[in-house]
C-alpha cells in the first residue's frame, strides 16, 4: 500500500460509508469491488472491505486522521508489549473468568448433544456467552490464556470449540478488530465445528487413521455444520462462512471447495489459524499434543500457502514463546506454569514452580525470571524447554480451581498439599 500525504492508511474494520477508498493491502481484482477507487456508498460495501481485507488507504479528512492516528497508537502499543495492560489483577479476574469459562462449557456441551440428536440449536445464548468471554478478556486477558490450556482428551471437540472462541477473540482484540467484530469472531470460533456432531462418532474418535471413506466422511463436517447454523437469522453470515470454510486453504488445497485465497474472509482466515493451533497442542484419539513452540513453526513454516502471512505472524506475536498457562522445564529440571508473559524479555516471564525435578509436586513458589533469581549453586534461573500440556504430576484444572476457590492469584500462591 502507497499513500501519499492527502492519504491515511486506517483498518478495513473502520471503513464506513462517506469514505473515499483509494488502495487495498490485496491486490483489487482478490476483492469483489467493482471499481479501483471509489466512494463508499452502501453498506454492502463496508461489508466486502471488513471481511476481505485488514487495511485499506482512503483520503485524509479529520475523521479518517483522527482513525489512522488511534490504529499508529494500536500498533505501536502492540509492538512495545503496553496495549493490553489488565485492568484487575489476575487474582481478582481468575474466579470470574473460571465461571464464565465454565458457562461456556455447559452451554457448548449441550448445543453439541442436540446436534448430535438432530435438535435445533438455541443459538441466540451464543452470543451473551461471546460477550462475557470478551469482558472478561478485556479484564485481564491471562485469565482466559489460563484456562484455554486446560484439556480433555475425551471432551476434545467441546472444549476445542470454547477455546477456540476465546482464542479467536483475544487474538481478534490484539489486531484491532472493534466490539462487534470481536462478538462476531468470537461465534465465529465457538460454533465452527458443531458440524462434527454429524459424523459417527467411531470415525469422530478414532484412535488410528482415517481410511479413504472415513476421511472423504470427514470432510464433510464442514457442509454439515454450515447447515446447521444456515437457518439462525440473528447470526451474521460470516458465522455460517466460518463453519463452512475453516478447512479452506490459500492455495485451493482445502476442503470442501478447494477455494483460493481471495474467496475466504479475513475472519475465517483467523478462526482457521487458531483451529490448527489449538488442533495441534491438544491430545487427540489418535496422538499427544505438541509444545506451543512447535505448533507455531508448522503455522509459520506453512504461512503464505495454507494461512495467511500477516495472520500468521500476528498471532505467532499474540501468544508469544512462553503463553500464561503453558508449562515450562527450568534449567534445574523443575517444571513451573507460566504466570505472565514479559512483553520486553520474552524469555524471562513470571513462572510459579510446582514440581521439583523428580517430577514431585513441591511446595509452589514464584520466581520472575526478568530478576535473574538463582538456584542453591548461584546459577541463574533459564528455561531449559516448553513441555506440553498434561504433564504427569501436575493438573492445571485443579491448579485453577484451586486459585479460583482460594482466591489466590498470580504471584501469590497458596501452600497447598498435592
Amino acid at each position: 500500500m502507497v499513500t501519499t500525504q492527502r492519504q491515511v492508511d486506517i483498518p478495513a474494520s473502520r471503513a464506513r460509508i462517506g469514505m473515499h477508498v483509494v488502495g487495498l493491502d490485496r491486490p483489487w481484482e482478490n476483492v469483489p469491488l467493482l471499481f479501483q477507487s471509489f466512494v463508499i456508498d452502501q453498506p454492502e460495501q463496508v461489508e466486502i472491505l471488513r471481511t476481505h481485507c485488514q487495511w485499506i488507504t482512503v483520503e485524509r479528512t479529520a475523521y479518517t486522521e483522527q482513525v489512522a492516528a488511534e490504529a499508529a497508537a494500536h500498533r505501536k502499543a502492540i509492538a512495545d508489549g503496553s496495549g493490553f495492560e489488565a485492568e484487575r489483577p489476575l487474582s481478582e479476574e481468575l474466579p470470574h473468568a473460571h465461571r464464565r469459562y465454565q458457562e461456556a462449557q455447559r452451554y457448548i456441551d449441550s448445543l453439541l448433544l442436540k446436534a448430535a440428536d438432530g435438535q435445533s440449536l438455541p443459538l441466540k445464548e451464543a452470543r451473551d456467552i461471546v460477550r462475557n468471554c470478551i469482558n472478561s478478556i478485556s479484564s485481564n486477558p491471562n485469565a482466559m490464556f489460563w484456562l484455554t490450556r486446560i484439556r480433555h482428551r475425551d471432551a476434545y471437540t467441546a472444549e476445542h470449540c470454547v477455546r477456540v472462541g476465546i482464542l479467536a477473540i483475544s487474538f481478534g482484540r490484539f489486531v484491532g478488530l472493534d466490539e462487534n467484530q470481536l462478538e462476531t469472531v468470537g461465534l465465529c470460533g465457538m460454533l465452527h465445528d458443531v458440524g462434527k456432531m454429524r459424523i459417527p462418532p467411531e470415525v469422530l474418535n478414532k484412535p488410528g487413521a482415517l481410511d479413504a471413506d472415513e476421511w472423504r466422511l470427514m470432510q464433510r463436517h464442514p457442509e454439515y455444520g454450515a447447515d446447521l447454523l444456515g437457518s439462525d437469522h440473528e447470526l451474521e453470515p460470516a458465522v455460517r462462512d466460518a463453519a463452512l470454510s475453516h478447512h479452506e486453504r490459500l492455495d485451493g488445497k482445502g476442503y470442501p471447495s478447494a477455494l483460493t485465497g481471495p474467496a475466504i474472509s479475513q475472519l475465517t482466515r483467523m478462526v482457521s489459524i487458531v483451529d490448527a493451533y489449538d488442533a495441534m497442542t491438544s491430545d487427540r484419539a489418535y496422538r499427544e499434543g505438541i509444545p506451543t513452540q512447535e505448533a507455531l513453526k508448522i503455522l509459520y513454516k506453512n504461512r503464505g500457502n495454507q494461512f495467511d502471512d500477516q495472520l500468521v505472524e500476528a498471532f505467532i506475536r499474540l501468544i508469544g514463546i512462553y503463553p500464561p498457562g503453558s508449562l515450562v522445564e527450568l534449567h534445574t529440571g523443575e517444571v513451573a506454569v507460566v504466570l505472565a508473559t514479559n512483553s520486553r524479555h520474552k524469555l524471562r516471564p513470571l513462572v510459579e514452580v510446582v514440581l521439583d525435578s523428580d517430577r514431585h509436586a513441591c511446595l509452589p513458589r514464584v520466581l520472575n525470571l526478568n530478576h535473574g533469581p538463582t538456584d542453591a549453586d548461584g546459577n541463574t534461573y533459564s528455561i531449559r524447554k516448553a513441555l506440553p500440556d498434561g504433564v504427569p504430576g501436575f493438573s492445571l484444572a485443579e491448579h485453577i480451581r484451586h486459585q479460583s476457590d482460594n482466591g489466590a492469584g498470580a504471584g501469590t500462591p497458596k501452600p497447598e498439599p498435592r
